[in-house]
């Protein structure tokens, strides 16, 4: 009898789970683990309070009453499935708060023990920190998860007690948050300055004085040594009637310094988003996105998927001993140990600053921005050299100006002139920013005279303080300790979508419909837009994360008197009027007069029989273009749902041209293709769309 040669099938070895957020995560770790472990991802949160009703039992320790959330069914089902067949699941959701919160729903829905150690945390997405991690697992953080949820359920109990009221008094779609509440306030509070700011007219009188060949550029000081003020046109001719303008102008004081520039701090989330926005015009939900992809992984080649940055979501200027060391490497390479600073910058942290991950640097300053080019979008691109530069410059020594400060008098009138020089660059050998140009003077000295070639008296007025920019409003509600990185970009999106403001030219502008609820919270609920008791409200929040604070009571001391505020508004508050504006025209339905009224994204055209006659229209605004697609239709400037101007054809959807730059009516003569304005800095610019042509850039 012949024996059988079939091997005995190997038992399948159990592998062991990992729960990421997100898919390209998954992806990036399962490569560096290997084939022991598996890796998936709960896309985000799984559980949270019902959209439907307030979730809150506030007579049980505000015990909140989580659902799955709708959608996520598929997702549950099959982390379930996979967690029934491992041999251990672990659970790596993001580094903070809100992290933890996802890992600590996702111990409940899979059945975990949350004191097991089974939380990994990384903070940079790198083969090396991420088996590390792996080495050492720990049970998960309940201080964080109380905070996370002590946050959401203040943020519920706000949100579900104002906006049904402001639905019954005002109109139906509108909400009300803590940290949205403050931001609406400061725009307003803002656009009030505005309206009541009174000019004050003021003179100067700047001067060019000439030394031997050269001239040199001096301002007016003021009269026998001291400071003067010109506040008018009288006052500039008494001082140019002091002076002799054919005689000569002594220097009674010259003052040669040598002055350093220290370079910034790496990047915090806050100083991130400001940064974006500032120099490469981004808006803050754009710049969240690319952190998030090079934070996650980037597929660079035979390297693979690779984090390109450490946590994106940080108020911490900390770096690591080692990122320190490896950034010295490079400069000493790079540039030569002069450049290497033995004692790098240390940023100071805001006040309330958590201080629980690094800031935001590369994750090896050995993929420089020229070389990761290549793999990335151009939105990645531009963010990651930023970052790049913003950390590596942090890392170098200061720049070296030579300065020189010059005093000139006659007849008791002084003038003052000031130069520079650049001695040594340091750190703006790679992060120049344009305020490093030399202003070089002649080569004075005290007892020196020089002579008037002309002056130029000019009557000036002072200017309103400008509305804020999303820079500007992330960086005021960041040193009003209101808020925190992560809710930044969301709160912003908010109060747009809401249509609470609007942005014109990159600034914030209320809208009627703003003020009207900064009104009501203003009078009704003053605590939730008083920036100290916000303030002070995120510091009790802090204090749950390490421990010394009980989150039900934190919640209770808040809700007690707010829950009275409310009904004493649901009694006092009575109905507010939008009232509608005439459009000027009749409806070409019912011949009834059209009327201007204010929607969920703005205002609209709509009939005055409204609802007997529901006729609606856009209000649109044309450029005087003819549709580049078409040739029929004019092109009309529009607004997307995120109040973003836009560019389509009047005869929508017949013709479904688009374009978010303005078209010009001209085609490019190269290739035929319309030609569009670009924004640039200081002005606009002509271009053609593919790239093969541009026109001088204008003011």
């Amino acid at each position: 009898m012949a024996t059988s040669t079939k091997k005995p099938k190997r038992k399948k070895t159990q592998k062991k789970l990992v729960i990421v957020e997100s898919p390209a995560k998954a992806k990036t770790i399962e490569k560096y683990l290997g084939r022991t472990y598996k890796v998936v991802a709960s896309k985000g949160h799984v559980r949270d309070l019902p959209k439907s009703r307030m979730g809150v039992d506030v007579d049980n320790d505000y015990e909140p009453n989580y659902i799955s959330i709708r959608g996520k069914g598929d997702t549950i089902k099959a982390l379930k499935s996979e967690a029934k067949k491992a041999q251990k699941v672990y659970l790596a959701a993001d580094p903070d708060r809100e992290g933890e919160s996802i890992a600590w729903h996702l111990s409940h829905l899979l059945n975990l023990d949350p004191t097991d150690n089974n939380r990994v945390v990384f903070n940079e997405i790198t083969k090396d920190a991420v088996k590390d991690a792996f080495k050492s697992p720990r049970s998960i953080d309940m201080n964080l998860v109380d905070a996370q949820q002590a946050r959401r359920i203040l943020d519920r109990l706000v949100g579900y007690s104002i906006s049904p009221l402001l639905w019954s008094k005002v109109k139906k779609g509108l909400s009300a948050g803590r940290v949205q509440s403050i931001a609406l306030k400061l725009i307003i509070d803002r656009e009030n300055e505005i309206k009541n700011f009174k000019p004050v007219e003021y003179w100067t009188i700047d001067s060019e004085f000439k030394h031997k060949r050269n001239k040199f550029a001096a301002s007016f000081y003021g009269l026998n040594g001291k400071k003067h003020d010109l506040p008018n046109n009288e006052a500039v001719q008494k001082v140019l009637a002091k002076l002799d303008p054919k005689g000569d102008f002594d220097i009674t004081k010259v003052i040669r310094k040598e002055r350093k520039r220290q370079p910034q701090p790496p990047f915090t989330t806050s100083s991130m988003q400001q940064d974006a926005n500032r120099k490469l015009n981004f808006r803050t939900r754009k710049t969240m996105m690319a952190a998030q992809q090079l934070y996650e992984g980037i597929n660079i080649g035979k390297a693979g998927s690779q984090g390109l940055i450490t946590y994106m979501r940080t108020d911490s200027t900390r770096i690591s001993t080692i990122a320190k060391h490896e950034a010295s490497s490079f400069i000493h390479e790079k540039y030569g140990a002069e450049y290497a600073a033995t004692k790098p910058i240390k940023g100071k942290l805001p006040e309330g600053a958590q201080d629980a991950h690094e800031a935001i640097r590369p994750t090896s300053v050995y993929r420089t921005p020229a070389e990761m080019k290549q793999y990335l979008t151009n939105d990645q691109y531009k963010l990651y050299s930023l970052i790049w530069n913003r950390f590596m410059a942090s890392q170098m020594t200061p720049a070296v100006m030579d300065t020189m400060a010059v005093t000139i008098e006659q007849n008791g009138v002084t003038f003052k002139a000031n130069g520079s020089k650049m001695k040594f660059d340091g750190f703006l050998k790679i992060y120049k920013d344009g305020k490093e140009k030399d202003n070089l003077l002649p080569d004075l000295n005290e007892g020196d005279t020089v002579k008037l070639a002309k002056t130029d008296p000019a009557q000036h007025f002072t200017q309103p303080p400008a509305r804020y920019s999303e820079a500007n409003l992330i960086k005021a509600l960041e040193e009003n300790g209101v808020g925190r990185p992560s809710t930044y970009a969301p709160t912003l999106d908010t109060i747009q979508r809401r249509y609470y403001v609007k942005l014109t030219a990159r600034r914030f502008e209320p809208t009627e419909l703003g003020e009207i609820v900064n009104a009501i919270i203003q009078e009704y609920f003053p605590d939730i837009v008083n920036v100290g008791f916000t303030a002070g409200l995120e510091k009790e929040l802090d204090g749950i994360e390490e421990g010394d604070q009980d989150w039900v009571k934190v919640v209770d001391n808040f809700y007690k008197p707010f829950s009275t505020e409310v009904s004493h508004a649901q009694d006092t508050i009575e109905k507010v009027q939008i009232k509608d504006e005439p459009a000027g025209f009749d409806c070409d339905i019912c011949g009834a007069p059209m009327v201007i009224k204010m929607g969920r994204y703005g205002k609209f055209y709509a009939c005055s029989r409204f609802p007997d006659c529901r006729n609606t229209k856009a209000i649109v605004k044309e450029i005087g273009v003819i549709c580049p697609k078409c040739h029929e239709g004019q092109v009309i400037e529009r607004k997307s749902k995120r109040n973003r101007i836009f560019y389509g054809c009047s005869r929508y959807p017949d013709c479904d041209f688009v374009s978010w730059d303005k078209p010009v009516g001209r085609d490019c003569p190269k290739d035929g293709h319309f030609l569009v304005e670009k924004k640039i800095k200081g002005g606009i610019q002509v271009v053609c769309p593919n790239g093969d042509y541009e026109e001088p850039a204008q003011k």
